[in-house]
């Protein structure tokens, strides 16, 4: 991945800045389709770090830092401190993490005389980037990895671990927050954590916290990203999901894909939610497969 200043801001239609980190081969010179990286909730564009340079050698690619993370703005909101949350959670929606996306894909579009361009998707990324199609025709096409919506919800349990975030949020405890959202949310095995934590990278994810809780709760309840809006995607869709991961993410993915105009559906063996760092191998291979020059 490229160094830790952006390539460049995009701004959103609401003016946002959004941060890209563009890389690639002959990056800017055309000579590769852009693909648009899209992280999922806590993440940042790090989070391809491992897929990135298996995907640099045929892909003009274009990470993105979403809104309230990184080099990118939130809504008016200054960094990601915890005292600026009131203030940008007054001013944001899912649907403007959507517009982030299109105005991502149309600046990609216009370094790109071939036109359309693609876009790659983990979790809660790659279902902002299904339903950004519905607002350009800059999207030819999407990858997906654990995007559906979840069908069958525990709303008792979706309660509870809103009210354990909230609590965390509220004491000013973003590596609580981080942890619980881990392991309530994504299914992580405590081993896995230990290890997460470990990693520097950790301390960058616990400092996005405060954009967990807003987006769980828009994943839960925002028709703008339900299953009936990303039935309505017309551009191909392959979503892919992991064999190891919690069954929701397979029974959405399935129940998603039969509704789809244009959709393929992939299992990626022994995966859990972070195939992009354990099987980049193989998601590569998939998404590279679904793409054609």
């Amino acid at each position: 991945m490229p160094g830790e200043r952006p390539s460049l801001l995009v701004p959103s239609r609401d003016g946002t800045p959004i941060a890209v980190f563009r890389s690639g081969p002959l990056a800017g010179s055309g000579s590769r389709r852009p693909l648009v990286l899209v992280h999922g909730t806590s993440a940042d564009h790090r989070t391809w770090r491992v897929a990135a340079p298996l995907l640099a050698p045929r892909f003009d690619l274009w990470a993105m830092d979403r809104r309230g993370r990184g080099d990118s703005g939130d809504a008016g909101a200054a960094g990601n401190a915890v005292a600026a949350v009131a203030e940008a959670a007054a001013a944001w929606s899912i649907e403007r993490e959507l517009e982030d996306v299109a105005a991502v894909a149309e600046a990609a579009a216009a370094a790109w005389p071939g036109g359309a361009v693609d876009v790659l998707g983990h979790s809660l990324g790659g279902r902002i980037a299904l339903a950004a199609t519905a607002l350009t025709p800059a999207i030819r096409r999407v990858a997906a990895y654990e995007s559906a919506p979840v069908l069958r919800e525990d709303d008792d349990g979706i309660v509870d671990l809103s009210a354990r975030l909230r609590g965390h949020l509220d004491a000013g405890d973003l590596d609580g927050l981080l942890a619980t959202f881990m392991t309530k949310a994504v299914g992580m095995p405590a081993a896995d954590l230990a290890a997460f934590r470990a990693n520097p990278i950790w301390p960058l994810r616990a400092a996005a916290g405060a954009t967990i809780l807003r987006e769980l709760e828009a994943a839960r309840g925002s028709p703008a990203i339900g299953i009936d809006a990303l039935a309505s995607v017309t551009v191909p869709v392959l979503q892919l999901v992991g064999s190891a991961s919690p069954a929701w993410f397979r029974d959405g993915a399935t129940a998603l894909n039969a509704r789809l105009r244009s959709g393929r559906l992939g299992i990626i063996d022994g995966a859990r939610h972070a195939a992009h760092h354990s099987h980049a191998p193989e998601l590569v291979a998939r998404v590279s497969a679904f793409l054609p020059d």
